[in-house]
């Protein structure tokens, strides 16, 4: 079907009936009364492994290279990431790139104490920028320090570096709630900036319905999918779509120029332009509860675009409307 397959890697810890408890104790972190420990406190259902041990990275880099010569996976999304040792990273991934490059994508935020991961990793979370739009949206932050982030998580990348943008994932929405709990109408502008900024968006089951119910973590607790196709779903092909197929839109292209634009609304509208050669997608966002009538003041573009969600012709120059 010309889909990539990666899997969820988790070498941090393993279960308390994994084989190695038994096979292989040494493997393992102890308590100082020699028993296994959890990685943090309240992780009871799990055990730390020890990166100490050699032989327990040799046992985990072999069983990874299992997933790539046997079943053909296309690259890792590594569990809590910033937990294992960067060196073991570095090495694992020297060595399983020589069987055919991977793509590795870590689950740590570079914004803080764990940017140098951000070197073993092709792409990486962005927690803080998810927190500090909740704090937008919530009237605690203003848009200059949203710019303020962005620009940050590009001069801290090393080269060819992604960021993945996201509203919610399955931790957020069982532990701090769905993402209409936390963004409310804001929600769909942000989920146009997840698709269009220079990123990758990740999407979580449901999103498309929209799902506004809290799933239970540890439980069996199904998506209320329904019979009839979901109301979101249009919406995200649309911009997935548009995303793939337009060259201004390509994630780590260093041809492709990606800047703020300005307008009459610049504490309200986030706005911003794609360009690669002659091709331009221009996105405006209306971060606030009303409509406003919005006129670019930036003379760095113009003319006639076409509107992706109703396929009109749509003149820069003049004022508009949005939503």
């Amino acid at each position: 079907w010309g889909m990539k397959v990666i899997i969820d890697w988790v070498a941090n810890h393993t279960g308390w009936d994994h084989e190695w408890t038994e096979a292989h104790p040494e493997f393992y972190s102890r308590n100082a009364d020699g028993s296994f420990r959890p990685p943090v406190e309240n992780w009871e259902d799990v055990i730390q492994l020890n990166y100490e041990n050699a032989d327990m990275r040799r046992a985990m880099t072999d069983a990874m290279r299992f997933w790539v010569e046997q079943c053909d996976i296309d690259g890792f999304r590594c569990d809590m990431a910033m937990l294992v040792p960067l060196d073991f990273w570095m090495e694992a991934r020297s060595e399983l790139d020589r069987i055919r490059p991977l793509f590795w994508l870590g689950e740590f935020d570079q914004w803080g104490a764990d940017a140098p991961y951000a070197f073993a990793f092709d792409a990486s979370y962005t927690w803080h920028w998810m927190h500090v739009t909740e704090e937008f949206y919530k009237g605690v932050r203003r848009i200059p320090l949203l710019d303020q982030v962005l620009a940050a998580y590009h001069q801290k990348a090393p080269y060819g570096h992604m960021r993945t943008f996201f509203t919610t994932n399955h931790d957020e929405n069982s532990w701090n709630g769905t993402e209409y709990e936390k963004y409310g109408n804001m929600a769909m502008p942000l989920a146009v900036f997840s698709c269009l900024w220079n990123g990758i968006p990740l999407l979580y089951s449901g999103q498309e319905l929209p799902n506004k119910k809290r799933l239970a973590f540890f439980d069996k607790d199904e998506i209320e999918w329904g019979t009839k196709e979901p109301r979101l779903h249009q919406f995200f092909r649309q911009l997935l779509h548009l995303r793939k197929a337009h060259p201004a839109l390509h994630c780590g292209d260093r041809s492709v120029l990606t800047w703020r634009i300005a307008t009459n609304y610049n504490d309200r509208v986030f706005s911003f332009i794609r360009r690669k050669g002659s091709r331009e997608v221009v996105v405006a966002l209306n971060f606030s509860e009303q409509p406003l009538e919005v006129q670019f003041t930036d003379t760095r573009f113009g003319g006639l675009f076409t509107d992706l969600f109703t396929n009109a012709a749509f003149s820069l120059d003049e004022p508009f409307t949005l939503p």
